[in-house]
């Protein structure tokens, strides 16, 4: 698709159209365009950007996906199959465009059903996720009549066949004598293209008579991007919310235990013959992050079509860790053997490294997409599974003696811990963090610095130098590194979780001031004017 920035005059016809081509719920739109004004008086200027699924030829959705739902097309269209997806959201959270929606109950126009609505109503999109599939359906039977897409109107997506101003072009860019391959002879520009997704809607921004001008300075500086009203500013996303993040702090808490618990039994600090309980416990923790997840998904009774992707999806390869993780804790509880202790301790560390994975994975959100993420998941699991192994030697002294290994390993992960975040702090505009989540982030540092290392890391040091108190140290320290390790990822995947937002690199020329469009190339129509407009305008019998 390709889509004309001056041409566009933000009629919204396009959107009428998409809802009235694919029966949208109210609030749900898979086609938008976007108010954008720019700059500061008299220099000023207003363009209108429209947006959706950019059927990206590397589509972040797609590999995500646990169950296969999300898929590409041999043709490019990334297209959705409402009957496998669970709505998990993973997709929504990976794409950078803002393209993807989640309805979970049937609202009306109204406030209640009429005759059409009832009619066209369609129960199979609630709870899953749903996009734009360029009208799929009025191209696929398009090509069976032998129409063209964006030729013929009755296979083009409708809302390139309803543009007034024919700013919308649909083609095949495959082909170079088509309509869209033309079009993108000349300069344009394709939103977000530095995260590699080459998105197959391209937007001309410039015409023959008067050259656009590079984007991205003075009008998207700081103080824009922090207000949450701009129109190029990526939205809080809420389809992750607090069972989201639960299921990353029970199940980092849990993970981290059991790995940290046979490390432990390997060092002498733990009996050996606790890991069986120990991992246990760790399977008991799991599972209520585990049960946060199901909450959030949804179409529930589908949960099991998440183990259908483990060649690409995190989220997949996560259930089959969990898979063989909980059998080995079972068998391990009723034949105890210093193998099944070593698997399960291994299969704890393949889980987490999975959370760290999945989060990373997500591209639609700068705050979790930078290299560091996975190495701070990790790094916290351990942390926190640290912690819950010194509240509990703290509380149970027959589980061993914690001497001075637990605490030197506790300092040396709280050491880790710090630097990483600190780390990521510091790169977090080089690595593309929007900076309205880098706000929140350096809001909740110092509570984090605090609570979640300084406190644990004196703790730690007082139990070395002072073996009297040592119990009372550690617990709380345990406690402290817990509550650290759960703070940051509660703020990070709820609070920073900003989406991506558009990037433009380029924008017409036109508005007022600096901004004012110069005066036109001589002899240049508009690009499109009929012949008898240039005609008129050539004899000086009127104004085209």
């Amino acid at each position: 698709m390709v889509i004309d920035v001056n041409r566009c005059v933000g009629c919204q016809t396009c959107t009428i159209a998409c809802k009235h081509a694919n029966d949208t719920l109210p609030g749900v739109q898979w086609r938008r365009v976007v108010d954008v004004e720019l700059g500061e008086y008299p220099s000023v200027e207003r363009f209108f950007l429209v947006t959706g699924c950019q059927h990206c030829a590397e589509p972040p959705c797609v590999p995500v996906c646990p169950t296969g739902a999300t898929w590409q097309r041999e043709d490019g269209l990334v297209v959705q199959d409402y009957d496998v997806c669970i709505g998990c959201a993973y997709c929504a959270v990976s794409c950078p465009y803002q393209a993807r929606t989640i309805a979970h109950d049937m609202r009306w126009y109204y406030g209640e059903a009429t005759k059409q609505e009832e009619a066209v109503r369609h129960d199979e999109r609630l709870g899953v996720a749903q996009k734009c599939t360029f009208c799929k359906d009025r191209v696929d039977e398009g090509l069976k009549q032998g129409l063209k897409p964006g030729v013929d109107p009755e296979a083009t997506p409708a809302c390139a066949a309803a543009c007034i101003s024919s700013a919308i072009q649909f083609g095949d860019f495959r082909d170079p004598e088509s309509n869209v391959s033309q079009l993108i002879a000349g300069p344009h520009f394709q939103l977000n293209a530095e995260l590699g997704t080459d998105p197959q809607i391209k937007y001309l921004y410039t015409t023959p008579a008067i050259p656009g001008r590079p984007g991205g300075s003075a009008e998207l500086d700081e103080e824009r991007l922090c207000d949450p009203a701009h129109p190029l500013v990526g939205p809080l996303q809420t389809l992750w919310d607090w069972r989201a993040a639960m299921n990353w702090i029970f199940g980092g808490i849990a993970a981290g235990f059991a790995v940290m618990a046979y490390l432990a039994s390997l060092a002498g600090a733990v009996h050996p013959d606790r890991i069986p309980a120990l991992h246990f416990v760790a399977a008991g923790i799991m599972a209520i992050g585990l049960f946060c997840v199901f909450l959030k998904i949804g179409r529930k009774l589908r949960f099991w079509r998440a183990v259908a992707r483990p060649q690409t999806s995190w989220m997949t390869r996560e259930l089959y860790a969990v898979a063989v993780f909980y059998p080995l804790v079972l068998a391990n509880l009723l034949w105890p053997s210093a193998i099944l202790s070593l698997l399960g301790g291994a299969t704890a560390l393949v889980f987490l490294w999975c959370q760290a994975k999945i989060l990373h994975r997500a591209r639609g959100v700068p705050a979790w997409r930078v290299p560091l993420m996975p190495w701070m998941l990790l790094a916290t699991g351990l942390l926190e599974g640290m912690g819950l192994l010194a509240l509990l030697l703290a509380r149970f002294s027959g589980l061993g003696q914690p001497g001075v290994l637990v605490p030197l390993a506790g300092l040396a992960l709280v050491a880790i811990n710090a630097a990483l975040w600190i780390a990521y702090r510091n790169t977090a505009q080089a690595e593309g963090i929007v900076p309205l989540a880098r706000r929140v982030i350096g809001d909740n540092s110092l509570a984090l610095h605090i609570v979640g290392h300084a406190v644990p890391a004196l703790m730690f040091v007082l139990a070395l130098v002072n073996p009297a108190l040592l119990q009372v140290y550690l617990g709380v320290a345990g406690a402290a590194a817990i509550a650290g390790g759960a703070f940051w990822k509660f703020t990070l995947i709820v609070r920073a979780a900003y989406q991506q937002g558009f990037g433009v690199p380029a924008v017409p020329q036109r508005g007022s001031g600096t901004r004012a469009a110069p005066a036109r190339v001589q002899g240049t129509p508009l690009r499109g004017a009929p012949t008898r407009m240039k005609a008129a305008a050539e004899q000086g019998s009127g104004s085209p």
